[in-house]
């Protein structure tokens, strides 16, 4: 099938968005390809498409599980086979997966870095058909970006098993060093091809606003703008804190943050994307992988420390490009304290050390043992036992894992599985042996047909019920089958995996590199301050993030705080504080359409008052209501 026709099969699109053909081309011709695409830009179907369309499993690289799984359910609801590979699976699973994708079972095999290339991982990629190796979140391969995750600097080496493999590296935020970077360290052939879609965002409308307490403007933002909105904040206390402060005011909010279970993650963001409540206050993870066309409003409380994660998360605005607004919101504290935080970030080698060997006394594992391990890790259990500050105990693991010392990554529920291991005489032997067993094993076949040739998922809730007890009793159950080898059962999973990528070494030997440390500590301070420019500049807001970019020539937007106020200076700001009081005056006594406005002047000020009117809505001190205008209720 061609391209279009698998387009209209699996997703129903009638045509590419703008680049996709190019780059879906690209990958077919055998070239390897980089393609910058801006969030919510459609990379997935990039690879996915591609590989379709040819022989042969696709290997998808990505860091985030809560991704991988969320795009092999996608995958798997159009029909199309898909698994993922990452930290805390079981090893009969990790290898029952790698023999599919090896004999023809899988179109799509996601794995996270660190398993790519591992043995067991080498040895079956041999034996496959790869037709394409699609790299997500490329940008993390170069230590001069801001995610910097040591084992994609490993997915080269599989170049070699793989020489007639293209590879589709795939982000939406990279400056010039770091498309280099990502072409270099992925050995990219001769003859490449770099794609990049034009960043600029016509319909979004960059603001920073200077002022002393937040809280009541970002009410006044969320009061005046109506549609979905996300409010970042640098905490999980602050997120708390806000959701309080505006449910007390009437607005309809929710928080999100890595501390919640992935239970609680999920069912928040299930019931924000059906825009109940329609705010949602947050940290940085939330919003990776959701598409939510309708955000109107995405407020930033805190300065952030990088212009790629204020580009990647102002960008969740606007997808369906209509009229969308970036805000964010400084007063006089913010860059003393983000320069604080950026020094803690950054500590003395006495303090890694110090996290190391407690690390290895939670773990209760011995000096020279752990390499390739995974466990379930606890963050704030550890920090608690330990008596450690948590952001820089996070900072630490951080630098280990750049490192390359270990992988942390985030919590995502795995629900709990059963399997049969013997075949029906002995489940039937053993009935006999235990007859207060049968009633469970015959309702476990019943409510789980294929339990005795795989692993069945299940819900303890509803199978529970199904065997008429309680799901603490059920569990009991199948912990004693499990004991007498009749099932493997493996209970649910909700806490982050921590992997160590070598083995466990006294404290006191460890060493990290230093250069590399001061060079990842020297670009950090760049980007710090690239952000706090973008703050203070009085630049358009837009040029100074496309500039950052590598686009040098875009023109200003004309639509972001900048802009706007840069306009209003040129009509001269007595004669715009004049119209708008007029403007106001009229209004307060009836609404009017545009063209009674502009009547009530004379000919010779009609020009300036339609400026005045289009600075008033876009500042929101009036609002249109079909074709009449009105002044916002706080102006009146």
């Amino acid at each position: 099938m061609t391209p279009p026709e698998i387009l209209k099969k699996h997703w129903g699109y009638d045509a590419f968005r703008p680049m996709q053909s190019d780059i879906i081309q690209s990958v077919l011709d055998g070239t390897d390809t980089l393609a910058l695409l801006p969030t919510g830009g459609g990379k997935s179907l990039c690879f996915q498409v591609p590989a379709l369309c040819k022989e042969g499993v696709c290997l998808v690289i990505s860091p985030l599980i809560a991704l991988m799984k969320d795009q092999v359910e996608n995958l798997k609801k159009r029909d199309i086979a898909a698994a993922a590979i990452y930290s805390g699976m079981h090893y009969k699973d990790i290898d029952r997966l790698l023999d599919n994708a090896a004999y023809g079972g899988l179109k799509f095999l996601y794995m996270s870095p660190e398993r790519l290339t591992t043995t067991l991982a080498r040895e079956r990629i041999k034996k496959m058909n790869v037709n394409l190796l699609a790299v997500d979140e490329a940008h993390c391969i170069s230590q001069w970006g801001y995610d910097f995750r040591p084992p994609y600097l490993d997915i080269a080496a599989i170049r070699e098993w793989l020489p007639d493999t293209p590879i589709l590296a795939l982000t939406a935020t990279a400056t010039p060093e770091v498309k280099t970077d990502i072409c270099e360290k992925l050995e990219f052939k001769r003859g490449f091809q770099i794609f990049e879609k034009d960043f600029s965002r016509p319909n979004l409308s960059y603001i920073v606003r200077h002022i002393e307490t937040k809280e009541p403007k970002l009410y006044e933002i969320l009061s005046k703008t109506r549609g979905a909105a996300i409010v970042y904040v640098r905490n999980r206390k602050r997120a708390k804190d806000l959701v309080q402060y505006l449910q007390q005011r009437g607005l309809a909010a929710d928080f999100y943050h890595a501390g919640l279970t992935p239970a609680e993650r999920s069912s928040r963001q299930d019931a924000w994307m059906k825009d109940n409540p329609r705010i949602m206050i947050a940290t940085n993870a939330f919003g990776m992988g959701i598409d939510k066309p309708n955000v109107r409003t995405v407020v930033h409380v805190d300065l952030p420390d990088s212009l790629e994660a204020y580009f990647q998360e102002a960008g969740r605005a606007g997808r369906d490009e209509q009229k969308s607004y970036a805000v964010l919101l400084v007063n006089k504290a913010d860059a003393p304290t983000l320069r604080a935080q950026f020094e803690a970030n950054f500590p003395e080698m006495r303090e890694i050390r110090r996290v190391y060997q407690a690390l290895g006394s939670y773990l209760q594992l011995a000096v020279g043992g752990g390499e390739g391990e995974s466990f379930d890790f606890d963050f704030g259990d550890f920090t608690e036992r330990f008596k450690f500050e948590a952001l820089k105990t996070y900072t630490c693991f951080r630098i280990l894992e750049q490192d390359g010392w270990l992988t942390l990554s985030e919590a995502v529920m795995q629900p709990p599985r059963i399997m049969v291991l013997v075949d029906r005489e002995s489940l039937y032997d053993y009935q006999l042996r235990n007859p207060a067993t049968e009633r469970v094993l015959k309702g476990i076949l019943r409510a789980l047909p294929n339990v005795m040739s795989d692993f069945a998922t299940f819900s303890e809730t509803q199978i529970a019920q199904f065997l008429k007890m309680s799901a603490v009793e059920m569990v009991a159950i199948f912990h004693k089958f499990h004991n007498d080898g009749l099932i493997d059962f493996r209970p649910r999973k909700e806490k982050p995996q921590l992997t160590l990528l070598r083995e466990r070494m006294d404290a006191q030997y460890l060493t990290i590199d230093w250069t590399l440390y001061m060079f990842r500590k020297k670009r950090a301070e760049a980007r710090l301050n690239k952000s706090i420019e973008y703050a203070e500049l009085d630049i358009c807001r837009s040029q100074q993030l496309l500039n950052y970019f590598g686009q040098t020539n875009a023109a200003p937007c004309g639509v972001c705080d900048v802009c706007v106020e840069g306009e209003k200076r040129t009509l001269e700001t007595e004669e715009y504080e004049s119209l708008s009081a007029k403007i106001r005056a009229l209004l307060n006594r009836e609404t009017l359409t545009l063209k009674e406005i502009v009547d009530s002047f004379s000919e010779k000020q009609r020009t300036k008052v339609i400026q005045t009117i289009g600075y008033m809505l876009e500042e929101r001190h009036l609002a249109k209501e079909n074709d009449k205008i009105k002044v916002v209720e706080s102006d009146r």
